[in-house]
């Protein structure tokens, strides 16, 4: 047989046809075998050599979407705005990105699979908790942000964020999860980081409402 030269060509078409169909038919209602007629000349041996399964392209798609429009990128550099003015910046570029939000709501209920998780809290540890560290530390050196726990509070916002706050992982009513993020908003305020403000709020109400209630 011969072998696959560029490995990473196939890699981007898989990741391009399987974002096009979670986006248009939704996560549970695209099979493997919709990837590989949407591919064309594609088997399904060859996408599972390189991933071995649905949910690991669904993780796959999310880091790419992610990299492609990097919130904290977008803010790096900026002279115009404070350390907390970029945090808050980020998150809103972040949580307006309404093809990511979509594809973040179709992935809550995969989320709770073990593998998934770890891979999760590892991409968290490796790419945000260093992105946030940043942001948080020009914050203490321009005085917009007032804390003694930076690098504590780096670590613990994406894992509050991306796994507290998710009703597959800790079950929760929309009201429960609204009530969640008040609490999140507080303490990160009464800890010297007041992230939350009025647009942020209503952007996560948003997220909230377009989560079904029974996940």
């Amino acid at each position: 047989m011969a072998r696959n030269k560029h490995p990473e060509v196939t890699v981007e078409r898989i990741l391009d046809a399987a974002q096009r169909l979670f986006l248009e038919k939704g996560y549970e209602a695209t099979t493997i075998q919709d990837i590989v007629d949407e591919l064309g000349g594609l088997t399904k041996g060859a996408i599972y050599h390189h991933f071995k399964s649905k949910e690991e392209i669904m993780d796959a798609v999310g880091d790419r979407m992610f990299f492609a429009n990097d919130p904290f990128k977008a803010v790096r550099g900026r002279d115009d705005r404070s350390g907390l003015e970029k945090l808050r910046e980020a998150v809103r570029l972040h949580q307006g990105d309404a093809e990511r939000t979509r594809m973040t709501i179709q992935a809550i209920p995969i989320v709770w699979e073990p593998r998934l998780l770890v891979e999760m809290i590892e991409s968290n540890r490796r790419i945000l908790t260093p992105c946030y560290l940043e942001l948080i530390q020009e914050g203490i050196r321009d005085g917009s942000i007032h804390t003694q726990y930076p690098r504590e509070i780096a670590e613990l916002l994406p894992l509050l964020t991306s796994l507290w706050l998710l009703p597959s992982v800790f079950p929760a009513t929309r009201e429960e999860m609204r009530r969640k993020f008040e609490f999140l908003g507080d303490m990160l305020e009464k800890m010297g980081v007041p992230l939350v403000d009025g647009s942020i709020r209503a952007l996560i109400d948003a997220f909230f409402d377009q989560i079904p209630e029974q996940m």
